[in-house]
């Protein structure tokens, strides 16, 4: 077989592929074989029909045709390899002759991935955050920790900014404001406008009307009058900062104790925070530095997912595109403007972070991709077997093994680059990286965890289903600014045509109501 390559651009070349015609003869056969299991002669068994007869009844064309459809794949991966070329995305073949008995040529052009120089890591300097933890750093966790143990204890007075109180709203005829058994934190001004002003000062078994304006259903943007009825009202109250606290709250006898282990605490967090601010700052500033021609086929294909991913969680939670720009203040032009730019971005930190870890000869271990299958089985919340599984099933083990490489090239460019924090001093990345449990692996999971952190601030418990999705899609939108996945840089497989295509419990008592209250808000 013979192969010329012709470079189009930086990014394209086309194949000119020769192949005697003695290499398509396994193709040739087995094509003989499956027609003869197709036709019926008479005289002759199913599979057992000599090919002189088939060209005669069927036609030797189309026994071709199937050969050819057989062979390309095998025959376009070796000429890839022949021509050391390295394929991105799919590619578009042409049969250009089929001289029977003598030769087959055809063309394929492809996208590959672009020569470029990575530059000199040590040349880049990043700065990052202080580690410093400040006994106010302490009283704040602290803080939040005796939030978590905080009670509902029911009060014989008038409702006071802050406390709890389990009401009824009716705003009948309008469906739209209805609801019952609410428990509701009076000042959070979660549910209707006028709903806080309208409680303050009234007792269990009082009953107000007021009129507000409806912000969702059928009826939003309308004025209505509703009703809201006190059953019960509770206060708050939070354990105090003791020796009995650190003994509920925590494993330790005292408080000091406590203290002592917060303050580690929060030091391990915010060294890890630095590997992350690291590994994102480091990787920005290399993006400034490298000028890469980028593959127009895969960094359209980018952008496609992108946008088929934020309209997925748009549909999902019955939001619609235009409610989307609404939230996030685009026009549907800058929306596009957007999605190009996050999708140039996310290829070409693939290619980086791939030529990298080519350079460096990286590898992943059985146990780094366990790792990583274990930590997005618990995003998924499914079981780690079972994706490990579908992940095999589907073929799709080679990619998660390349996002593990992508991890560990970003690992490599902070602990190279000159990383400080702001008070000057050198931080060393890469101790913080192999630190006992604190690893390359719990610096991927940091980032991930993230990730889910960025979601959950988006979509806070008072959001309705819509909001929601809106802020999901929000989300889904920007995180096209990550590499791009290792099955969207695939070679795609050719066909032959003419031209194929390609710690522990939380508010106790009736904290339950509580909980709840956010999703019977959704409902008012």
């Amino acid at each position: 077989m013979k192969t010329d390559v012709e470079e189009l651009t930086p990014t394209r070349v086309r194949l000119s592929v020769e192949v005697p015609f003695d290499e398509l003869k396994p193709s040739l056969d087995k094509a003989y074989r499956e027609v003869g299991k197709q036709v019926r002669i008479p005289g002759f068994r199913p599979g057992r029909v000599p090919p002189p007869v088939i060209d005669r009844r069927v036609g030797r064309d189309v026994v071709l045709s199937q050969a050819v459809n057989d062979a390309i794949p095998d025959l376009y991966a070796k000429a890839v390899a022949e021509g050391d070329v390295y394929a991105l995305g799919q590619p578009e073949v042409e049969i250009t002759s089929i001289d029977d008995g003598k030769e087959l040529t055809f063309t394929v052009e492809v996208d590959i991935r672009p020569k470029f120089e990575l530059p000199d890591f040590a040349t880049l300097a990043v700065t990052v955050d202080d580690t410093v933890v400040t006994p106010d750093d302490v009283a704040e966790y602290l803080g939040s920790l005796q939030e978590r143990f905080a009670s509902l204890k029911s009060v014989q007075r008038a409702v006071q900014p802050d406390d709890y109180v389990s009401i009824t709203v009716d705003g009948k005829p309008v469906e739209d404001a209805q609801a019952s058994g609410l428990s509701y934190q009076v000042g959070s001004e979660s549910l209707l406008d006028g709903l806080d002003t309208a409680l303050t000062g009234m007792a269990s078994g009082d009953s107000a009307t007021f009129t507000t304006e409806l912000a969702g259903g059928e009826f939003a943007g309308r004025e209505a009058d509703v009703t809201v009825t006190v059953h019960s009202v509770k206060t708050k109250e939070v354990p105090g900062l003791d020796d009995d606290f650190a003994q509920l709250a925590s494993e330790f006898d005292t408080l000091g104790e406590l203290r002592a282990d917060t303050r580690a605490q929060l030091e391990r967090m915010k060294s890890m925070q630095q590997v992350v601010q690291a590994r994102d700052r480091a990787l920005d500033a290399l993006l400034d530095t490298v000028d890469i021609p980028l593959p127009v086929s895969v960094v359209q294909d980018e952008a496609n997912q992108s946008r088929e991913s934020v309209m997925q969680q748009l549909q999902r939670g019955g939001a619609t595109l235009d409610s989307y720009l609404e939230m996030s203040n685009q026009t549907p032009e800058q929306f596009e403007a957007d999605v190009e730019e996050r999708a140039r971005k996310s290829v070409k930190v693939s290619l980086i972070l791939d030529q990298l870890a080519r350079q460096e000869e990286l590898g992943v271990d059985q146990a780094e991709l366990s790792a990583y299958v274990t930590r997005q089985a618990e995003q998924m919340g499914v079981p780690p077997e079972r994706l490990a599984q579908q992940l095999a099933d589907n073929g799709q083990l080679s990619f998660a093994a390349a996002e593990v490489l992508r991890g560990k090239a970003m690992n490599l460019i902070a602990e190279r680059v000159n990383v400080t924090d702001e008070s000057g001093h050198k931080v060393d990345i890469g101790a913080a990286l192999n630190a006992p449990a604190q690893g390359a692996e719990a610096a991927e999971g940091t980032v991930e965890a993230d990730d889910d952190a960025e979601v959950m601030a988006e979509t806070d418990a008072g959001a309705s289903p819509a909001e929601a999705a809106t802020a999901e899609a929000a989300t889904a939108e920007a995180s096209t600014a990550k590499p791009a996945k290792a099955s969207r840089a695939k070679a795609g497989t050719a066909k032959a045509s003419t031209k194929a295509s390609k710690a522990k419990a939380s508010i106790a008592e009736d904290s339950t109501a509580e909980e709840s209250s956010a999703e019977d808000s959704t409902e008012v």
